[in-house]
């Protein structure tokens, strides 16, 4: 086996690990902030980045919660769906601006945020736990096919010089997939942002007096 596909091998392995947080392990009940961040390191630990100290700082949660990515926490303590809030935040900050995951949460917010009765935050993230774990099988499959793909790439080159160049192939298809969905994410983020700015220009036009 190559180191190339070596490598792949045990990446592949350890995406395979890779858990969400289940909506069950969930407290619903409010924590303070040393709880919140003790319960985060815990349940993100499978997907945080070997880099990192910690999932999530003091730091970071007050300034989500001063630039109103996150609601305000009541008396500073944090519900489910500040949990809930927090996890999404997470995986997002990864490849989009705070500005991007403000625009995206804030509709959902709105609507779903400490809602009793009816559709809730909790059935929100319990749904898209769902659509992911489905999708998670397919990534895989995408990620080998494109190493596959990488590997009829120059074979008219010395083993060296081909090793190498594959590698950099494969490399480059993964980043162009990734480049390629961070901004069909900014896009759909954006056209959102000009109904709204339409919306509100349309409303200022019939009422002229409301300016």
């Amino acid at each position: 086996m190559d180191s190339t596909k070596k490598r792949l091998s045990n990446i592949l392995h350890q995406l395979a690990e890779i858990d969400y947080v289940h909506p069950k392990d969930i407290p619903n009940i409010d924590l303070y902030m040393d709880q919140v961040l003790t319960f985060l390191d815990q349940e993100l630990g499978t997907v945080r980045e070997a880099t990192e100290d910690k999932a999530m700082t003091k730091t970071m949660i007050n300034n989500y919660t001063k630039n109103q990515i996150l609601p305000s926490p009541e008396k500073k303590k944090y519900s489910r769906d500040h949990m809930l809030n927090l996890i999404f935040i997470y995986y997002l900050k990864n490849f989009l601006s705070m500005k991007d995951i403000k625009n995206i949460l804030d509709p959902i917010n709105e609507r779903y945020f400490g809602v009793d009765e009816g559709l809730g935050f909790y059935d929100i993230y319990s749904a898209m736990v769902g659509y992911e774990s489905k999708v998670a099988n397919d990534v895989t499959k995408d990620i080998i096919r494109k190493y596959n793909l990488s590997k009829e790439a120059f074979l008219d080159q010395d083993e060296e010089s081909r090793a190498e160049l594959q590698e950099f192939t494969f490399i480059c298809e993964l980043a162009f997939d990734v480049f390629v969905k961070k901004m069909m994410i900014e896009q759909f983020v954006a056209g959102r942002d000009s109904k709204g700015e339409e919306k509100e220009e349309n409303s200022t036009k019939e009422n002229p007096k409301e300016k």
